[in-house]
């Protein structure tokens, strides 16, 4: 990758760094002053130099809600290593990104035509802007029990279907790294004149090395959100969203921004957004063709464990239209008789190795920039070694019981920001069906929900969730935790369609 012209410079870094020096008295926020009213112990830990660049707004380190210097200049050249025409800086994660994209292309009552395996912070966005979701429903591979992703076709079919939709949002990587293609669906998209949305969360490290799949500014996606924190250098929290393109209206982003964002942002984060961007500019092929040669010699070695199996782009890409991001390592061990939850807790509590994910069949690593070589074999080593050590345990124990993700969708009744602002009361979870839900029940992994604001519980959904509850994993979303109670809407409060649709 080129050296684009500026990108040496981290000019908000720079000038938080320059105020800090400084060392002004300060009668301003945050109170700790510098770091000296900071608990010792904190203090201690940390070092002193962390709180002096934690900052207020100033005229001199620029102010993010009305960025007219430095914050406006990192945010411009962030735009030009990220391909995009506009870039903004996020201090509240992907959930605010989302929200804003959301909040600021739907007025109430817009479809928008999203995945069903959509983040929540995607669902919280739809019911805060009062639009109305069309959800599809991803395939899923039962034979390499991934979810997968959305396909050109499955967009253009719900396109068609709804021609009246505003907008389409894909998640693009999945959680499992899983992509599509995102060119042919923007064509799409923008054939219906509708926009585009991406959440990406989990690629901002696309554009910055040929062996990836395409990020969504190079595929012609209208607006993006990215997780820099997740799998490049940022600290958690920090996200950037892009722009480009007529469709948007940059106005009313910057409005909604606002009005999602803190007034009093952290300057560490927004320093660490500045200093990210400058790395993947500069340094970001280098070090990323490190990671991949990581990941593929790791794969091989789990791929010659018996009873292991790491999936490859290979696989997927046989399969269907979809890739995928090789720095993301799934791990399944249905084959042989222990779930990714045992193999979790095993490398966690005999290896003090902690992997992004577990579920039912499998374990998901993220692997970065900060990972090492020497991490990476231990960690295919620790994986040999437990087959070894635990094989009686495998063998003997009870046979486990497959649980697959329903492949059905529930009955939409009543627009989602209505079933969760309505009348609503909380009755045994048990009793809930033919009810209609008023909160958000969804089952991590795989963070697909289940049930969303307005939708009808049905047997089916209920005797899914009771089998996901007595395999360990969590349910949440809901205000009862355990989902022995959950949250319905008061039939007195629905009309008569609405309650036609339930019959």
């Amino acid at each position: 990758m080129t050296i684009l012209d500026g990108q040496q410079k981290a000019p908000l870094y720079e000038a938080i760094v320059n105020y800090s020096e400084g060392r002004k008295i300060s009668f301003h926020t945050p109170g700790h002053k510098h770091g000296r009213g900071i608990p010792k112990i904190f203090q201690q830990y940390v070092g002193e130099k962390i709180f002096r660049l934690d900052l207020s707004v100033m005229q001199e380190i620029d102010s993010l809600h009305e960025p007219n210097s430095v914050i406006k200049e990192a945010q411009i050249l962030a735009a030009k290593a990220y391909g995009a025409e506009y870039s903004f800086f996020l201090v509240n994660g992907t959930t605010g990104g989302n929200q804003a994209m959301i909040l600021s292309t739907c007025n109430p009552g817009d479809k928008i035509i999203i995945p069903r395996n959509a983040h929540k912070s995607v669902i919280s966005a739809v019911i805060l802007a009062g639009a109305e979701p069309i959800y599809i429903m991803p395939k899923i591979d039962d034979q390499l029990n991934v979810i997968l992703n959305l396909t050109p076709d499955q967009v253009r079919e719900a396109c068609q279907a709804h021609p009246d939709a505003k907008a389409v949002l894909i998640t693009n990587p999945t959680y499992f790294g899983l992509t599509t293609d995102l060119e042919a669906i923007a064509e799409i998209v923008h054939r219906d004149d509708k926009i585009l949305l991406v959440d990406e969360a989990h690629g901002p490290h696309y554009h910055f090395h040929p062996a990836f799949p395409k990020s969504a500014m190079s595929s012609g996606a209208d607006m993006c959100v990215q997780s820099t924190h997740k799998h490049l250098s940022a600290l958690s929290q920090g996200s950037m969203l892009h722009v480009q393109g007529f469709r948007v209206d940059i106005l009313r982003l910057k409005t909604t921004l606002q009005m999602l964002q803190t007034t009093s942002p952290s300057y560490i984060i927004l320093s660490s957004l500045d200093l990210t961007r400058r790395q993947m500019a500069l340094e970001g092929e280098t070090l990323w063709t490190r990671v991949i040669d990581m990941c593929e010699q790791t794969r091989k070695k789990i791929n010659q464990i018996s009873g292991l199996h790491c999936l490859t782009r290979d696989e997927i890409k046989s399969k269907s239209s979809l890739d995928l991001d090789i720095t993301k390592l799934t791990i399944s061990s249905k084959d042989i008789n222990i779930s990714g939850y045992d193999l979790a807790k095993i490398l966690s509590s005999e290896y003090g190795i902690q992997v992004e994910l577990s579920d039912f069949h499998n374990l998901l690593v993220f692997v970065s920039i900060g990972n090492t070589n020497k991490e990476m074999k231990y960690f295919s080593q620790a994986l040999r070694k437990i087959l070894i050590d635990y094989k009686d345990m495998i063998v003997n124990q009870k046979k486990r019981k497959s649980i697959n993700f329903p492949q059905f969708m529930p009955k939409k009744v009543v627009n989602p920001r209505k079933a969760l602002t309505g009348v609503t009361r909380k009755i045994p979870f048990k009793r809930s069906i033919g009810k209609i839900c008023s909160e958000i029940v969804c089952p991590y992994p795989p963070g697909i929900p289940v049930l969303c604001p307005g939708e009808v519980v049905t047997q089916e959904i209920y005797s899914y969730l009771m089998s996901v509850l007595d395999s360990g994993a969590r349910v949440n979303g809901q205000s009862d935790g355990r989902l022995q109670t959950i949250k319905v809407l008061d039939e007195v409060q629905m009309d008569d369609d609405q309650t036609a649709l339930l019959l």
